[in-house]
C-alpha cells in the first residue's frame, strides 16, 4: 500500500497563490497517474488535476486550468499543485490520490488531506 501526505494549504486572499505538496512513500511507487481531487463544504469530492507518471501528460478541471498546474519530482515521489489567482469556490479539503495502473485503473490510496480556504 502506498501511504500520502499532503500538505501547503492555508489561509489565502482571492487572487493569492499556494502550492500543495503530496509525498508518497512505502511499497514501490509506481502509479499509472498521480491525481488532486478537493471536496468543498456539502458536496462530493471532485476531479481538479492528473498527471500520468510515465510521461507527464496531465488532465485539468476547465475551471482551473489557466490557473493551476500539477507538476511532479520523480526522485522525491512528490506530485505538486501550484495554484494561482484563487478564488473563494477554491476553497475545499485537496486531497491526493494515486492511480494504479492494469487491469483497473482505480484511484487506490488517498491522503488525508489538506485544507485550503480563500477568503477576503
Amino acid at each position: 500500500q502506498v501511504q500520502l501526505k499532503e500538505s501547503g494549504g492555508g489561509l489565502v486572499q482571492p487572487g493569492a497563490s499556494l502550492r500543495l505538496s503530496c509525498e508518497a512513500s512505502g511499497r514501490t511507487f509506481s502509479p499509472y497517474a498521480m491525481g488532486w481531487f478537493r471536496q468543498a463544504p456539502g458536496k462530493g469530492r471532485e476531479f481538479v488535476a492528473a498527471m500520468i507518471w510515465n510521461g507527464g501528460r496531465t488532465h485539468y478541471k476547465d475551471s482551473v486550468k489557466a490557473r493551476f498546474i500539477i507538476s511532479r519530482d520523480i526522485a522525491k515521489n512528490t506530485v505538486y499543485l501550484q495554484m494561482t489567482n484563487l478564488k473563494t469556490e477554491d476553497t475545499a479539503v485537496y486531497y491526493c490520490g494515486h492511480q494504479g495502473g492494469d487491469p483497473k485503473y482505480e484511484y487506490d490510496s488517498w491522503g488525508p488531506g489538506t485544507q485550503v480556504t480563500v477568503s477576503a
